[in-house]
């Protein structure tokens, strides 16, 4: 993998992170497959789970019916483990590209 394309996944990695809009429809316009499309997968997905969670939550402090606390929890629960398995890969990759770079020529 060039350099070239290690930045090009960071960058989508910084831009997808920052995105407050529905992340389904970046995934849907991903026509390249392999390591990037994959990313790109599971950051929507990590995405989706926390926008989930946050919907679910302001639902219980509304007082709408069949919302229960404990389902709240979870799924609140599940959107940080994500995020931190996000978090985890990001500095793995990150990682691996400064030992690269470290690497004589």
């Amino acid at each position: 993998m060039s350099i070239t394309s290690i930045e090009s996944v960071l960058q989508q990695m910084r831009v997808l992170a920052q995105a407050s809009g529905p992340s389904s429809t970046a995934v849907s316009d991903t026509s390249a497959g392999g390591f990037a499309g994959e990313l790109q997968k599971s950051l929507a997905r990590i995405s989706d789970t926390q926008q989930a969670a946050y919907r679910q939550a302001e639902a219980f402090e509304l007082g709408q019916p069949g919302v229960a606390l404990n389902d709240v929890m979870v799924d609140m629960q599940k959107a940080s483990i994500g995020f931190q398995m996000g978090l985890q890969v990001r500095n793995k990759v990150v990682a691996a590209y400064q030992e690269i770079m470290n690497m004589p020529a």
